[in-house]
């Protein structure tokens, strides 16, 4: 459920607003273009948004700035009392992931950013059905992500970051659970879901699926 993660995102919650900005020269590809990718998620929200993974709050803030009421999931308690600074009192960070929130609410929009790759394939898809069960009539998912169109430009990613140096980034491609675009569009229709693709930079798309 990602959970593995979670120590690597307290140890790394003090410099993630540096690394997404840019300033990580390892993951300057990866965080190209990460305000406008936040700003198109929280565009195509509406209603009560479930945020996965809320991070250090900079998704949320956007989600409430557009005038949407927000429960936001994040584990990693480090993580969380940035957000919470940065938040002021908003709204409070709920722990729990993809697999483990309040299911007894409902939701207009379920969203999430660089964070649905730490889910195997199969919990993906539990996941996935899971949503079927929270979104309204009309609701949506959006999630920006690490995802690749074939298992070929997967394995051409790690080649490549190994060959520019970049050992980091070339381990978590290798450890994480980053899968394909075909994958991702089998799991969302099987569960009936209307699902679209965007290409925001080398490694990160916007999903958009809206339940049928």
């Amino acid at each position: 459920m990602g959970r593995e993660f979670l120590n690597v995102f307290d140890e790394w919650a003090s410099s993630y607003d540096s690394t997404v900005g840019g300033n990580t020269i390892e993951y300057q590809e990866v965080f190209r273009g990460y305000q406008s990718i936040l700003e198109t998620v929280a565009e195509r929200s509406f209603g009560h948004v479930l945020e996965f993974g809320a991070g250090t709050g900079n998704l949320t803030d956007l989600l409430l700035r557009n005038g949407n009421k927000v429960t936001g999931i994040e584990p990693s308690p480090a993580m969380r009392k940035i957000a919470e600074g940065k938040l002021k009192g908003k709204m409070n960070l709920l722990d729990g992931d993809f697999l483990n929130y309040p299911d007894s609410l409902s939701f207009d929009t379920i969203v999430s950013t660089y964070a649905f790759h730490h889910l195997t394939d199969f919990e993906k898809n539990k996941a996935i059905a899971q949503y079927k069960v929270i979104l309204k009539a009309g609701g949506r998912i959006v999630f920006a992500d690490t995802m690749f169109q074939t298992k070929d430009d997967y394995n051409q990613a790690i080649k490549d970051a190994k060959l520019a140096g970049f050992p980091n980034l070339a381990k978590d491609l290798e450890t994480e659970y980053y899968t394909t675009i075909p994958v991702l569009r089998e799991l969302f229709e099987k569960n009936d879901y209307k699902v679209t693709f965007s290409r925001r930079n080398r490694y990160v798309w916007i999903l958009e699926a809206v339940s049928l």
